[in-house]
């Protein structure tokens, strides 16, 4: 904690990055103090035990390709939050990383998910069923010791090893952001067959639903996983 006893989150974020929306939000409402790192940017060093949470966003960039100079410097921040006992709550490209960055695999999935779906929950309490809202052509293998907590047929949604917890999905999502998305990546939903339309209005008539989801998987992983539930 900060020496006002308040939590100390960073938010590592990428190119064409979009403000976390509802993760931004709760962590407003336990007064954290967040700072954000643009690491595809920002290549100085952070010492991650300079905080009590990280939380890496998504990405357009795939977690696997090592060519882009930010990717293997953002691996090795997970490694060293991991190995200071820091915890990390990785987001589709952030949970794909930390995968990797604990021993998994990130790879391109056989097939793209993206809308409103559902996942497979073997802890409904912390990983509700959703709909989540998904973007994503790449997937991944746990990392060794984790334990998978949903999944759908593409591959794993999410998972906790240690402190640390990694999703597929994107939890933070809200109508504005999905308004940022669909103007500038509207080219993708075009090439997977995607009404963006329709895709907005889903956003729209999901929002309060998905807020109440949301919260309750930031809470739960704040108390059970992150063990920062006094913050």
């Amino acid at each position: 904690m900060s020496d006002n006893g308040k939590l100390r989150a960073l938010i590592v974020e990428h190119e064409r990055a979009t403000p976390g929306g509802l993760v931004y939000e709760w962590l407003e409402a336990h007064d954290a103090d967040v700072e954000e790192l643009r690491i595809d940017i920002d290549d100085r060093h952070v010492d991650p035990a300079d905080y009590d949470l990280l939380i890496p966003l998504g990405s357009e960039f795939a977690a696997f390709d090592d060519h882009i100079p930010w990717i293997p410097r953002e691996k090795e921040l997970l490694q060293e939050a991991v190995e200071a006992d820091v915890s990390v709550l990785g987001i589709c490209f952030g949970g794909q990383l930390l995968a990797r960055a604990l021993g998994g695999k990130s790879f391109r999935a056989g097939e793209s998910e993206i809308g409103w779906l559902p996942v497979r929950t073997r802890d409904p309490e912390l990983v509700p069923a959703g709909p989540w809202f998904q973007w994503h052509f790449d997937t991944f293998t746990a990392p060794p010791g984790a334990t998978v907590l949903a999944d759908t047929d593409v591959g794993p949604q999410a998972y906790v090893v240690g402190r640390n917890m990694g999703l597929q999905f994107h939890p933070e999502v809200t109508p504005q952001i999905m308004d940022s998305w669909v103007h500038t990546y509207r080219h993708e939903l075009d090439a997977e067959g995607v009404d963006p339309d329709a895709l907005l209005e889903q956003t729209r008539r999901q929002a309060a639903v998905n807020r109440r989801t949301s919260w309750q998987l930031l809470e739960a992983f704040l108390d059970r996983v992150a063990r920062l539930g006094k913050a």
